[in-house]
């Protein structure tokens, strides 16, 4: 069919215009106190697979780092003496999330991972061996760079201090590998706002493949987090909207301090845990699979600060797991509702798959003061031609005996959450994040 001449330059302008909706916004500038958050898998994002994965590939190898993370706070549950984990202690940490931030006088731009469950920022530092940034922080380019000494009350407070000389620094492992770092001090940039005297770690040596390339920003509420170091600034107050990683422009945000945050939104109260002092636990108190209640035993549910037992949000763990009995509660009326007869296969850790099209109950996490209802895009993740749809939870790994309930990013994607320490609470609302 031809078509009229007329129409040609009409054609034109809306192919174009459709290929700019398709083009992601990688170079939005950060703006106030407000930070731009791509996914690690964003066409902005450096760190994104070298080479295409199937969507099988990417989900493995999404829940491959969940194992690990898994593993992690285990060994915290497993751990019985009252020391709080802070500064980096051995985070095992998924990089779903990352943000710009900038060190050192003149500013150099880096990119961490948002992580609200370890305190430390790190970042790989020149003249790292075994680091694989291309663009590591060069401390010998910044005015205001300076090291930390040993007598300082900083070095006290990270993970397995060492002294050799009179400059301090510390040793944690990071998934399979060993990481080596200075304390150090700098001006730290967040958007508009400068954060002088920052302490975090300058990474030297890294052995082992699992070390992500960029840095590490640590949302916790430990003694080096950035809710502690910035007390003054963002008065321990942020909030974060995660994009759907499905989406074509990341444009989520990470809002520090109280200026700006949602009047209308729903809380429920932090729980403190002195002996992981860093995690946001919550009081979960009931789940729902669309309007009934799941019978799970109270004890799965409970907050036990000795055990380590009860829920926390997580951003660097990817798709909800819940204790061995919750998850077999939650499962088994997901697959009533869905329908008892449909044949149930299984994908890496996902029990819950099925190869014909479903309706997806709502799930609804009824805490302490707030109900939060998942719509399904939160729920199941589909495969790219659609033939497959998983339930996006899972039990503990086999391996590890975990009582922690986590409500991760792919549950908390396209919602506000609201982290309001000084009234000790957490606050969530939906929102469209991308």
């Amino acid at each position: 069919m031809k078509i009229p001449i007329f129409l040609t330059p009409f054609l034109l302008c809306l192919f174009i215009s459709l290929v700019q909706a398709q083009t992601p916004k990688c170079d939005i500038q950060d703006d106030g106190s407000t930070l731009k958050v791509f996914h690690i898998f964003s066409q902005c994002s450096p760190f994104k697979p070298s080479k295409p994965m199937s969507w099988e590939e990417s989900v493995l190898n999404l829940q491959a780092k969940d194992q690990a993370r898994m593993q992690y706070f285990s060994s915290l549950v497993a751990r019985k003496s009252v020391v709080p984990i802070a500064s980096a202690r051995q985070i095992i940490q998924s990089p779903t999330y990352i943000v710009k931030a900038k060190f050192g006088t003149p500013p150099q731009t880096l990119l961490l991972a948002l992580d609200t469950s370890s305190d430390a920022a790190w970042i790989p530092c020149s003249g790292c061996v075994g680091c694989s940034t291309s663009k590591p922080f060069a401390p010998i380019k910044s005015t205001s760079f300076r090291n930390v000494s040993c007598g300082s009350p900083h070095c006290k407070q990270v993970p397995n201090p060492t002294c050799g000389g009179s400059a301090c620094a510390f040793n944690f492992t990071y998934g399979s590998s060993s990481i080596a770092a200075s304390v150090v001090q700098d001006t730290l940039t967040l958007a508009t706002d400068p954060i002088p005297g920052y302490t975090f770690g300058c990474v030297n040596k890294t052995t082992g493949s699992s070390a992500p390339q960029q840095g590490l920003l640590g949302l916790g509420r430990g003694p080096l987090s950035l809710l502690s170091q910035s007390q003054n600034l963002y008065k321990s107050t942020f909030s974060y909207c995660l994009p759907s990683f499905k989406s074509i422009n990341f444009s989520g945000s990470l809002r520090l301090g109280p200026v700006y945050q949602p009047k209308r939104i729903k809380y429920t109260p932090l729980l403190r845990n002195p002996r992981r002092s860093s995690l946001y636990y919550v009081n979960l108190v009931a789940i729902k699979v669309g309007r009934k209640i799941v019978d799970i035993p109270p004890a799965a549910l409970a907050f036990n600060p000795t055990t380590g037992a009860g829920t926390i949000f997580d951003s660097g763990t990817v798709f909800t797991r819940l204790a061995e009995p919750v998850y077999t509660a939650v499962r088994n009326e997901f697959r009533r509702r869905v329908g008892p007869k449909l044949p149930v296969t299984t994908l890496g850790g996902f029990d819950t798959c099925y190869n014909v099209p479903i309706v997806v109950p709502t799930i609804t996490f009824l805490f302490s003061g707030m109900n939060v209802t998942l719509p399904p895009d939160n729920i199941v993740i589909h495969s790219t031609a659609g033939s497959t749809t998983c339930l996006a939870m899972a039990g503990a790994p086999d391996n590890v005996n975990s009582v922690l309930n986590v409500i991760a990013n792919m549950q908390q994607q396209n919602h506000r959450v609201l982290f309001d320490v000084p009234n000790s609470r957490i606050g969530i609302a939906r929102e469209l994040c991308t």
